[in-house]
């Protein structure tokens, strides 16, 4: 399937955007798959508004059994955790879940920020077409 690269400018458009290519998808994909995909869509979007500068960038592609997902934004800053912070710091929760749900994680610097690229495994349900 073909990458699907478009204007985004909210989580919400970025997770229809998604469910609507995996929802397209044949073999169909299982509802746990589209279910992870959307909420590390939704996570990373989330993150590039509110500590990248703004999204820059968003693109989404079905290949090999697996979501590839790019977000760029204006922030040269890697992602952090909460780990080793104060108790109910502020952020820095949602990234060990990007970790945890995907097999690949690459962050690459732009001329204007960083881009995230990351693989979502997907399971396919043999048995519906």
């Amino acid at each position: 399937m073909g990458t699907q690269q478009v204007q985004v400018n909210k989580a919400a458009e970025a997770r229809a955007l998604v469910h609507e290519l995996l929802a397209a998808h044949r073999p169909r994909i299982e509802e746990r798959s589209v279910i992870d995909a959307v909420l590390v869509t939704s996570e990373l979007v989330t993150n590039a508004q509110r500590h990248g500068g703004g999204l820059s960038g968003f693109s989404a592609r079905v290949a090999a059994g697996l979501l590839e997902v790019t977000v760029a934004d204006h922030s040269p800053d890697q992602p952090s955790t909460a780990a080793g912070r104060e108790k109910f710091a502020v952020g820095g929760y949602g990234w060990p879940m990007v970790q945890e749900l995907t097999t690949c994680v690459a962050i690459v610097p732009t001329a204007g920020g960083k881009a995230i690229t990351v693989t979502v495994p997907l399971a396919f349900d043999r048995v519906a077409a």
